[in-house]
């Protein structure tokens, strides 16, 4: 039994305007399932498929608050390649943004409705991710949190330590997950979630259990009567255990 990270949710205040940052940003497409739900994902690209993890942008009533726990780490193959992905970025909507992190290098950016995320400079270890490096989560124990997540979708543990932990898919490919240690990591809510999806032949009642088991609980953010399960992970991160049609 076990999950897969299916896609990154943002809730937008239009999530046309907001999908077509991302779709442009990415080199992607877009879809929609529905009014109010814009889909991007690569070209031609069959869902789900671990070799990316997609963005569904959900416009919501009140989106407002920014808070910054989950975010996007873009991968870059050169600094020439990042200079002209931070211009071209900037172009598109996005605009700095400074959260203390002095001087680093890499480039911190908001995207049209706030949403900060990282340009990194080349790393070797994402040379092959695809446009997205990594999703990153902020927490208070990083160790604890790859614990819970390598469990809930079986993915293997590339990196360990205090500050932080690394993980991807077992496939060895798409993006990393992320958890890295922050100050007061526990406190925030964020609009930016992961979804999750049962693997074929898995039922989501009984992956909600084993999420629960593993020390998940129940989540209410208003969503009512929906076919998806809301669930919040040890250390109160929302995420989203979708239904296999």
């Amino acid at each position: 039994m076990a999950l897969q990270l299916v896609q990154v949710n943002f809730k937008a205040r239009d999530d046309a305007a907001l999908g077509r940052f991302w779709a442009q940003a990415l080199g992607w497409g877009v879809s929609s399932e529905g009014p109010g739900v814009t889909n991007v994902e690569p070209v031609g690209f069959t869902w789900p498929d671990p070799s990316a993890v997609c963005i569904d942008v959900v416009t919501v009533p009140d989106p407002e608050t920014v808070h910054y726990r989950v975010y996007l780490d873009l991968a870059t193959t050169s600094t020439s390649h990042q200079a002209e992905l931070v211009a071209r970025l900037r172009e598109l909507g996005a605009t700095p943004a400074d959260l203390g992190q002095g001087e680093v290098p890499w480039q911190v950016l908001a995207d049209p409705e706030g949403n900060v995320f990282r340009v990194l400079e080349p790393r070797e270890i994402y040379r092959d991710t695809g446009p997205i490096a990594a999703v990153v989560a902020d927490c208070a124990d990083p160790r604890a949190m790859a614990g819970f997540w390598g469990e809930a979708i079986d993915w293997p543990v590339h990196d360990l330590a205090d500050d932080r932990a690394l993980l991807r898919s077992a496939e060895g490919v798409g993006p990393y997950l992320e958890f890295r240690r922050a100050p007061n990591g526990k406190a925030a809510v964020s609009r930016v979630h992961l979804d999750v999806l049962p693997c074929r032949g898995d039922d989501q009642a009984t992956e909600v259990a084993r999420l629960q088991a593993l020390g998940a609980r129940s989540s209410d953010v208003g969503q009512g009567e929906v076919s998806w399960r809301v669930l919040a992970d040890p250390e109160g991160h929302d995420f989203c255990v979708l239904a296999r049609s």
